[in-house]
């Protein structure tokens, strides 16, 4: 018989047809609320699997009616909504999809932090509004070769980010939990001392409570009037009324922003401040990529099926 896996939230057609042929799908992502609960009350008990994305909640009230779930498969990088303790004291394996998305969401980085620096939105407008034939010259911008870049967080996608951030000049070090031995570059273990050293802060951390407002005022201010702050994390990792005072104020000269508080509503305050380059939660939006992080689903859930590895394990 096929294992039964419950659809929270479901990977894109191609892979829904392989999963189609391997399993016994139940799709809770269909059903309205009372249809959701009648679910996991009829079928729960036979699920050894679900699958998801970053923004499906699975919490401790939902596990406990999926009492033999062995594997959750996350088809985004980030599964803050997932309660991961939960999954260990079960040990409940986790996957998720940063290894496929890492290069699209790394040039990204890099995309917003140019164009925050020389001051792309502002040139583009500059043109087409015809100013250029009016006033001469666009105002001069900042270079980025030589300046200083701290990264903020240093998983796959941080890692990735090191490369191109070499190639364009920049000096490099990094903040998280723990220091990576394996990154050869300088480990800060103070936020604050990072921002204050660098002239650019690029943000790659989990979302979750324990990175709530992670990057303060008080980070904010230390980056100061020339820094620019990068986030392609999660919108909950900024505080984005102190980010919005220090934009307007002039303690802080710009950012690049994938993410936002309110997403797909941000606060117009901010959307409409002069030194913010503005990006749709679109970091891995690529074709290639999102087929790619569709595809971990698949071959997480198979090679655990099969008892091997599986090969992009969480917890």
């Amino acid at each position: 018989m096929k294992p039964d896996v419950l659809v929270l939230h479901p990977a894109l057609p191609p892979q829904m047809a392989m999963l189609e042929q391997a399993y016994t799908l139940h799709r809770h992502d269909l059903a309205d609320a009372a249809g959701q609960a009648a679910m996991l009350g009829q079928v729960g008990s036979l699920c050894l699997a679900a699958i998801l994305t970053g923004s499906t909640v699975l919490d401790r009230q939902m596990l406990a009616q999926l009492p033999a779930l062995q594997v959750v498969a996350c088809g985004s990088a980030g599964y803050e909504s997932v309660d991961t303790a939960a999954l260990r004291e079960r040990g409940i394996t986790l996957t998720n999809a940063s290894a496929a998305l890492a290069d699209d969401v790394a040039d990204t980085a890099l995309l917003l932090m140019l164009a925050a620096r020389r001051g792309l939105i502002g040139g583009h407008a500059h043109v087409a509004s015809g100013e250029w034939g009016r006033t001469g010259a666009f105002p001069l911008q900042s270079a980025v070769r030589g300046k200083r870049l701290g990264i903020v967080g240093m998983g796959t996608i941080g890692q990735a980010i090191i490369p191109r951030a070499q190639a364009v000049g920049l000096e490099i070090a990094y903040f998280s939990r723990t220091a990576r031995p394996e990154v050869k570059l300088p480990f800060q273990r103070d936020l604050q001392a990072l921002a204050h050293w660098a002239d650019i802060l690029i943000v790659i951390v989990a979302g979750g409570a324990g990175t709530r407002n992670l990057i303060d005022d008080p980070i904010l201010r230390a980056l100061g009037p020339q820094g620019t702050l990068v986030n392609i994390s999660r919108g909950s990792v900024v505080q984005e009324p102190a980010l919005i005072a220090a934009l307007q104020d002039g303690g802080l000269g710009s950012a690049g922003l994938d993410v936002f508080w309110n997403e797909p509503d941000p606060d117009p305050v901010l959307v409409a401040l002069p030194n913010v380059t503005l990006y749709p939660h679109h970091a891995s939006g690529t074709v290639e990529t999102r087929a790619a992080m569709a595809q971990t689903v698949v071959d997480n859930l198979a090679a655990h099926f099969a008892g091997r590895p599986v090969p992009n394990p969480v917890t």
